[in-house]
C-alpha cells in the first residue's frame, strides 16, 4: 500500500496551499452562484424555481459522485481522483458560460457538481499528512471553513459580475480558477493510495447510486407541490428504498465491499449521516437562497442590487465563518467534536429565530443574523461535520464514511432548495408584498435544523482523535 508520509513544516505550506486552492475551486460553484439566480432567471427567460432547480441538480450530483469517489481515491490515488474532478469543474463552467437555456445550464451544473467529495478527498490527505490532533484541527478548520464560502469574496464578486457581466461571466470566472486548481493539486500534492490492491466494488456502487438517484429526483419533484406527479414521487421513493435493499444484500457477499452491513448499523455511520443531512437541509437555503432573495426582492423586500445583497448578507457571513473555522477546529480535540458542534447548532437555531423574526423587518438585523449564522453554522458546525467525517471513519475502509457524509452535505443542500424556496413561492408568490412565505421557509429551516441537533446526540465519541475533556 502507498500512504503518504508526515510533511514537514515547508512541505505543510505547499499542501495546504494546493488543498485551499481545490477546496475553493470547489466551493465557488455553491456560493458564487447564490446571489446570480435571479440574473439567471432574467437572462435565461425562466424563473426563479427552475434556476433554484438547477442548484439542487448540481447538489444532486454532488451527493451521488460523493458515494463512491472518495473510497475510488483511496484505490487509485487521491491526487489523480482529484486533480480530475477540478478538471471537470473547468469543463462545466465553460458549458454553463455557452449556456443558451436552461436546460444546457442544468447540464453544466450536474457535470460541475460531480465536483461534490473535492473537500472530503482534502480532508483525508490533510490526515494523512499531519498526524498531530491540535495541529489537524486547526488546518481542518482552516480547509473546511471554505465550505461557508471563499471569505465572503466568492458572493460579492458573484453578485458584482451578475451586476455588470451577467451570469456568463461568472462561469468563466470559475473556469479560470478551476484550472489554476487543477495544475497546483498535480504539482504541490503527494499521491497517496492507502487501499492499493483492493479491488473497487462496482457491485455495490451501482445499487447505491441508483437509490440515491431515485430518491433524489422524488424528492425534487414533490418540491413542484401542486404541480407535481405525485404517482411519479411515489414510484421513485419506493425504487430507491429497494436498490438500497438490494445494495445491503449485495455487500454481504463481497470480499472487499464498499462498506461492509456491520459498518452501515454503526451509531458513527447512521447518525452522523443523518445530523448533516438534516443540517443541510435547514441551513443552507436559509441564508443561500431565502436571505438573498428577500432583500432583492422589490415588493416584499429591500429592493437591493445583486452584489449589494451579497456584500451585506454573504460577504460577512463567509469572512466571519472562515475567521472562527480554525478556532472551532483547534478547540474541538480539546472540548469534545460533539460538544463544539452541539453548541453551534444551538447557535444557528437562535439565528435563524433572529432572521425570521426581526431580519424581514430591519436590513440591520438581516445582517446581523447573517453574521451570527456564518459564526455559529460556517465556522463550527460545518467544521465539525466535516471533521467528524473523518475522524470516525474506519481505518480499513477510509474513504467511506467521509464520502457518504459529502453525499449527505450535498443531498442535504439539494433537498434544503427543493423545499425550502417553494414555501417561499407559495406564500409571498413573484409581485407579492408579503413576507410570509420568507417567515414560513425560515422557520421550516429552525425546526429541520432542532432535528438535527437532537439526533446529534446519537453521535459517538472519536475518542482517538480528542486529548482529554471531550467525555460528555
Amino acid at each position: 500500500m502507498t500512504q503518504d508520509a508526515p510533511v514537514r513544516a515547508g512541505s505543510t505550506v505547499a499542501l495546504m496551499t494546493a488543498l485551499l486552492s481545490a477546496c475553493i475551486a470547489f466551493q465557488l460553484n455553491a456560493t458564487m452562484m447564490s446571489p446570480v439566480l435571479p440574473t439567471m432567471a432574467r437572462e435565461l427567460g425562466t424563473d426563479e424555481v427552475a434556476v433554484g432547480l438547477s442548484q439542487t441538480m448540481f447538489f444532486t450530483s454532488g451527493a451521488i459522485f460523493g458515494v463512491f469517489l472518495p473510497r475510488l481515491s483511496d484505490i487509485r490515488g487521491r491526487r489523480l481522483v482529484l486533480g480530475g474532478l477540478l478538471a471537470l469543474v473547468a469543463v462545466g463552467s465553460v458549458l454553463g458560460a455557452l449556456a443558451p437555456n436552461i436546460v444546457v445550464l442544468d447540464i453544466a451544473r450536474i457535470i460541475q457538481g460531480c465536483s461534490g467529495p473535492v473537500v472530503p478527498i482534502c480532508l483525508l490527505m490533510l490526515r494523512a499528512s499531519v498526524t498531530e490532533p491540535k495541529r489537524y484541527g486547526t488546518l481542518m478548520g482552516v480547509i473546511t471553513a471554505v465550505n461557508g464560502g471563499v471569505a465572503g469574496v466568492d458572493a460579492y464578486f458573484g453578485g458584482l459580475l451578475a451586476t455588470h457581466f451577467g451570469f456568463r461571466g461568472v462561469f468563466w470566472t470559475m473556469t479560470v480558477i478551476a484550472l489554476i486548481a487543477t495544475a497546483v493539486v498535480f504539482a504541490w500534492t503527494p499521491e497517496s493510495r492507502p487501499s492499493e490492491g483492493v479491488a473497487m466494488d462496482w457491485w455495490g456502487v451501482v445499487p447505491l447510486v441508483l437509490s440515491v438517484a431515485a430518491i433524489l429526483t422524488s424528492v425534487n419533484e414533490a418540491g413542484k407541490l401542486g404541480s407535481a406527479n405525485w404517482p411519479l414521487v411515489a414510484g421513485l421513493l419506493v425504487l430507491g428504498v429497494g436498490f438500497f435493499v438490494l445494495f445491503y444484500r449485495v455487500e454481504k457477499g463481497r470480499p472487499h465491499p464498499l462498506v461492509s452491513p456491520e459498518q452501515l448499523r454503526k451509531r458513527e455511520t447512521w447518525a452522523l449521516l443523518l445530523t448533516t443531512l438534516l443540517t443541510m437541509t435547514g441551513i443552507f437555503a436559509t441564508i443561500n437562497g431565502l436571505a438573498v432573495t428577500f432583500a432583492q426582492d422589490t415588493h416584499a423586500g429591500f429592493g437591493l442590487r445583486p452584489d449589494v445583497s451579497s456584500l451585506l448578507l454573504l460577504t460577512p457571513f463567509a469572512l466571519v465563518g472562515w475567521l472562527v473555522g480554525p478556532f472551532a477546529g483547534r478547540m474541538a480535540p480539546a472540548l469534545g467534536y460533539r460538544r463544539v458542534l452541539r453548541l453551534g447548532m444551538v447557535g444557528s437555531i437562535v439565528s435563524l429565530a433572529i432572521m425570521a423574526t426581526f431580519g424581514l423587518h430591519s436590513l440591520p438585523m438581516l445582517v446581523v443574523a447573517s453574521v451570527l449564522l456564518g459564526i455559529t453554522y460556517a465556522g463550527v458546525v460545518n467544521i465539525m461535520l466535516n471533521g467528524l467525517g473523518i475522524v470516525l471513519s474506519h481505518p480499513e475502509n477510509p474513504g467511506f464514511l467521509p464520502g457518504m457524509n459529502s453525499a449527505a452535505f450535498n443531498f442535504g443542500a439539494g433537498l434544503s432548495f427543493a423545499v425550502l424556496p417553494v414555501v417561499q413561492v407559495f406564500g409571498s408568490p413573484s409581485g407579492s408584498s408579503s413576507s410570509a412565505g420568507y417567515t414560513g421557509g425560515l422557520l421550516l429551516g429552525l425546526v429541520i435544523t432542532g432535528c438535527a441537533l437532537a439526533v446529534s446526540y446519537l453521535i459517538p465519541r472519536p475518542a482517538a482523535a480528542e486529548t482529554s475533556g471531550g467525555q460528555l
